[in-house]
């Protein structure tokens, strides 16, 4: 059954239900709030070669606006996961279909703050505001394990094969074993500032950490690390290091954003430690992701533009611009075949944009859906 033969048998139960674009009343779908751009717009003199269109929104209640968080995963299984509130929400990519929402506790005060997913399974990480890690097996819906030691809010999550790195705010990086009945097998500090991202290079040599006082930390693969251990390369920025992700095909190359007071986009060689490439985004950005199939990077930007900004590797030039949300595109992650983006905004609105080389003769939504 198809997404669109299902979609009028959708129950409230499962937090789906259909928006009607004429009728909505939705803060993004008002008239009266419509920009400039919409959707379906692109920056002027692009048309030819974005290679991207919308091809499903969704309505989602209780994302958090929160810039330093992680809450959106794309599996190697064709399963996303996106935390609203205490709720993680499994969405079948193939089938277009929602599959589990987890639910920690709607009447506690806690609230998911990072997820991440498992690339040999389907289990998925996610740690909370009062720091614990809990572990999940979707495939069976049961939760393996809880594992504690953070003291604060858990705003990241890396998987580097059994090995999960977790970062809090308080600056501390920890390594679990999920195998081990004695999880906790190793710590190192990034500052005494929140760590914002965190990821493990795509050769598993290397992690990289971000953190809100504009420093990045790359450390050699020893989970067993103590907190006396220092970081292999540090690199300093104006503001906030939120954005980040390694390139799929250069394992000693990595991209970064500055946030709100730097609104640059930078590409490093952490083995020379050198600036690849630089430009002045002139926005806020937020999330990352490489483009492997046309070697590119988008940007999902905040303040003033909030767009997704296509950028050319290596020289860093303006391709195209998608303008669908109408606040900070906050979270983006591909799809396992590299064709399709979901994007999560600050304005309670998610896309997938369809990733294609061909120019459709017309673009439009198949459908809307709410996330409750």
């Amino acid at each position: 059954m198809t997404a669109r033969e299902n979609k009028h048998v959708l129950s409230e139960k499962e937090g789906l239900r259909i928006c009607e674009k004429p009728k909505c009343l939705w803060k993004g779908c008002q008239d009266g709030t419509k920009e400039k751009h919409d959707a379906d717009s692109i920056s002027e003199g692009t048309e030819n070669l974005l290679p991207l269109e919308p091809e499903m929104r969704f309505h989602i209640r209780g994302l958090r606006n929160d810039y330093y968080l992680n809450l959106l995963d794309w599996s190697h299984k064709n399963l996303l996961a996106l935390a609203l509130g205490s709720v993680v929400h499994i969405w079948n990519g193939e089938n277009h279909q929602n599959v589990k929402n987890i639910d920690l506790c709607s009447s506690c005060n806690y609230y998911v703050a990072s997820i991440a997913w498992m690339r040999e399974n389907s289990w998925l990480a996610f740690a909370t505001s009062d720091g614990e890690v809990q572990l999940w097996d979707v495939e069976i819906q049961k939760k393996l394990r809880t594992m504690f030691g953070h003291l604060s809010v858990v705003g990241a999550l890396s998987w580097n094969g059994h090995i999960l790195s977790s970062a809090s705010r308080l600056g501390y990086i920890h390594h679990h074993d999920i195998r081990a009945a004695p999880h906790h097998i190793g710590v190192v500090r990034q500052s005494k500032q929140s760590v914002c991202s965190l990821q493990w290079s795509p050769d598993h040599k290397h992690l990289a950490s971000g953190s809100s006082d504009g420093l990045l930390n790359i450390w050699p693969n020893d989970p067993g690390a103590t907190r006396e251990c220092r970081p292999l390369t540090s690199i300093s920025h104006a503001s906030a290091v939120k954005a980040m992700m390694w390139c799929p095909w250069q394992s000693d190359v990595i991209a970064t954003g500055g946030g709100i007071k730097d609104r640059k986009l930078h590409i490093w060689n952490i083995s020379s430690v050198k600036s690849l490439e630089m430009t002045d985004t002139r926005s806020q950005i937020c999330s990352l992701l490489w483009l492997p199939s046309t070697r590119e990077l988008i940007a999902g930007e905040g303040y003033p533009w909030n767009k997704m900004t296509l950028w050319r590797y290596p020289m860093l030039s303006n391709s195209a611009e998608l303008c669908g949300h109408k606040g900070r595109v906050l979270h983006m992650s591909l799809s396992p075949e590299g064709n399709r983006i979901f994007s999560a905004g600050a304005d309670d609105t998610a896309y997938v944009w369809k990733y294609r080389r061909m120019k459709p003769n017309s673009t439009h939504f198949q459908e809307d859906i709410y996330f409750n």
